[in-house]
């Protein structure tokens, strides 16, 4: 901060050097900078709310003019994945262009009104323009929001800030459980009601400020050290000082050219790989066909209420997702993953072996909407149960939370853009899960689908073991350094030599 003789507490953290008094700003208390920094990550994370709530699809029977058939079920359903991955390029491009706040702002917008149209819907294909709608307000958020919560949080706190996001997530996914059955199967009350979160966030973002770090790259330096002052740092002109020279060096060295920088900077490239090949790593691994298609898995089993054990893995994955919240900047990104990804294969494995010992041949009216259940259910149901949630426990600690600290990676001349390819990389692969699900099951049976993302979860692992550095506790501007000259894996042990 910039520090003034005398009497510290009647003198502004930044003084104005033309004299003017009336741009000084009062002294800002650590209590005071946490409160806004908590406040802000809330306001932005409330994105990941309406993230989870809106990826669980409510059941729709009626109501939209006919019975709806697997075709209808399946464009409702991958509209969403579809625009979202079309959309958080996008809010990339948009978040360098205009700002991080505006992206976040225009995310909002959508999801009021892709809930409220939603709830409108008289069609099957009004329904799917609704959920196109919250679709690419959900490709934005996830692209952007992390990037923001990034950009304005301390290092040592960053990973902790970051992951709220995921934490309200996987609560909107249990929340949108609890409202399907609160409205008792009234599906219209229930998608309007995505509305409501949103209207807070809305009139939390009228006091949030731009992130200072875009600020800077925008040349508005003395703005940037404002903001970096309400946030609490020790020394903002010396943090404008450091952000402009990564800005100045990065656009010599490329040129100038956003992409070209993403591409041709080696460190840069290194980042892009990690960051995309995490985010495929974590949908590959199959978690979201838990999420999509687990009513129907437990009726195939013989549980007699698939819906309440569906809940049972989105609780689970909310409760160890607080987990991965309290201890990611303690124990790190890198060994998190490193812990948790055997677990992952493990209960993975479990469930191989479970569905050997189950009749559980899926039928060609497989859906997510299913309500077909077995008359009865074995103990080796029990142990799928507990397979199941002891994967979901393994995954919600390290790969569901790792793979939003991306924005982390990057320098800040290519953050948002990288930021918004790796989120594709992230809906892509969504996709992928989304559309090979079913039909490997169909085609190879339960034991050998699950079999499939234990192979990709062991090349994952050994992925990480080589490439992932350690990047807990280094300031962003230090991050670039970690990938200058390799993965950076052994470098990250002695963060200390990144400092000069």
């Amino acid at each position: 901060m910039r520090a003034v003789a005398g009497d510290e507490s009647q003198q502004p953290l930044i003084a104005d050097e033309s004299g003017d008094d009336a741009t000084a700003l009062p002294e800002v208390t650590r209590k005071q900078a946490n409160r806004l920094i908590w406040l802000l990550t809330l306001s932005a994370g409330l994105s990941g709310l309406l993230f989870g709530y809106d990826s669980t699809l409510v059941s729709i029977h009626e109501d939209l003019g006919r019975p709806l058939s697997t075709f209808d079920l399946s464009a409702i359903t991958s509209s969403t994945s579809l625009l979202a991955l079309l959309a958080s390029p996008l809010a990339g491009h948009f978040a360098d262009v205009v700002g991080r706040r505006p992206v976040i702002a225009a995310a909002c917008g959508l999801f009021i009104f892709g809930a409220l149209f939603q709830s409108a819907a008289t069609n099957v294909w009004t329904m799917v323009i609704g959920r196109s709608v919250v679709g690419a307000a959900v490709g934005a958020a996830s692209a952007v929001v992390p990037l923001y919560i990034a950009e304005i949080a301390p290092a040592d706190r960053r990973g902790q800030l970051v992951s709220v996001q995921s934490l309200f997530i996987t609560g909107g996914q249990v929340v949108a459980y609890l409202a399907g059955w609160a409205v008792m199967g009234r599906w219209r009350w229930s998608v309007g009601f995505g509305s409501v979160p949103a209207l807070i966030q809305a009139a939390l973002l009228v006091g949030m400020p731009e992130s200072p770090r875009w600020l800077v790259l925008k040349g508005r330096d003395d703005e940037a050290a404002a903001v970096f002052t309400r946030l609490g740092h020790d020394d903002c002109d010396h943090i404008v000082s450091q952000v402009k020279h990564e800005v100045q060096e990065e656009q010599l060295s490329a040129g100038g050219s956003m992409f070209k920088e993403l591409i041709t900077v080696p460190a840069n490239r290194r980042a892009l790989t990690i960051a995309a090949g995490l985010q495929a790593l974590q949908q590959l691994s199959g978690f979201n066909s838990l999420m999509y298609f687990s009513a129907t898995i437990f009726s195939l089993v013989g549980f007699t209420s698939p819906i309440g054990t569906s809940l049972s893995i989105s609780v689970s994955n909310f409760v160890f997702t607080l987990l991965a919240f309290a201890i990611i900047d303690t124990v790190g990104r890198r060994r998190i993953l490193l812990y948790s990804i055997p677990f992952m294969i493990l209960g993975l494995a479990s469930c191989a072996l479970a569905f050997l010992h189950i009749d559980a041949s899926p039928s060609d009216s497989m859906s997510p909407s299913s309500d077909a259940s077995a008359e009865t259910s074995s103990p080796w149901s029990l142990v799928l149960l507990f397979s199941l949630i002891f994967y979901v426990a393994a995954y919600a600690s390290g790969l569901g939370c790792v793979p939003w600290q991306q924005s982390e990676l990057f320098s800040l001349s290519v953050r948002s853009m990288g930021s918004g390819l790796a989120t594709a990389t992230n809906w892509t692969s969504n996709f992928i899960v989304g559309a090979t699900f079913l039909p490997m099951m169909h085609a190879l049976g339960p034991s050998v689908t699950f079999l499939v993302y234990v192979f990709i979860c062991l090349v994952g692992y050994i992925w990480v073991w080589r490439c992932y550095p350690e990047t807990k506790s280094l300031e962003l501007e230090q991050v670039k350094k970690l990938l200058e000259n390799g993965w950076g894996v052994r470098a990250s042990e002695r963060p200390s030599d990144l400092n000069g």
